[in-house]
């Protein structure tokens, strides 16, 4: 939803990776030029509006990405698209105002800031492994929680991994328990179990291609 420069970006990106994308935007001069940038469905319409959704075929959507450049656009989008039961649910926070309104909803599955590259948010889309993410310290880190899918990794202890100068494991949720352990080094790391992580913001990918392969 949203076929401004980020989301066109992150459109194009998509496509030329293989995926099948349709993008809706309400303004129609926009629309007709996302057209002729891409050989995909762009829909004119509003991502708040249910037959809109509904004839972008958000029944079959793995993803939705509500990446407007008005929260409360975003924000609306984001839980109308929650009824269809996408297997993830990306935010675009513009207004770090609003980055509580978005934390605090727990139907949103990612909340992205404004100064997230697309190139990043594109990863976000591409990794289902990726529970949650918050932004910390004014962008200059992310507090991430993910599923491990790196199975060279499991086994391995919290000390022999954490800490580095790019991340550090605070947390680890082990499968079926939703409370979370604080980490700690002697921890082995388990199959299908969920850890946070606080990660530096310009370290990210790295640390996202070592934990899910």
């Amino acid at each position: 939803m949203g076929g401004g420069r980020l989301g066109l970006h992150i459109a194009l990106n998509l496509v030329a990776d293989g995926k099948d994308v349709t993008i809706i935007e309400k303004d129609e001069d926009r629309c007709k030029f996302v057209a002729t940038q891409l050989d995909t469905m762009v829909i004119c319409g509003s991502g708040t509006d249910r037959i809109t959704l509904e004839n972008a075929n958000i029944n079959d959507a793995d993803v939705f990405v509500a990446a407007t450049g008005n929260d409360e656009t975003n924000l609306l989008g984001a839980l109308m698209a929650r009824v269809y039961k996408p297997e993830k649910i990306i935010a675009r926070v513009n207004e770090s105002q609003h980055e509580k309104v978005f934390t605090e909803n727990n139907l949103i599955d990612v909340i992205v800031p404004e100064s997230i590259e697309a190139g990043y948010l594109e990863k976000l889309v591409l990794k289902p492994k990726i529970a949650d993410l918050f932004v910390v310290d004014h962008g200059k880190a992310e507090l991430l929680e993910l599923y491990i899918s790196n199975n060279n990794l499991i086994g391995k202890t919290v000390g022999e991994l954490s800490p580095t100068e790019d991340y550090f494991i605070c947390g680890i949720h082990e499968e079926d328990n939703e409370n979370i352990s604080i980490a700690t080094s002697d921890m082995v790391l388990k199959e299908n179990c969920r850890i946070s992580l606080l990660v530096k913001s310009d370290s990210m990918s790295k640390v996202l291609n070592k934990f899910t392969k």
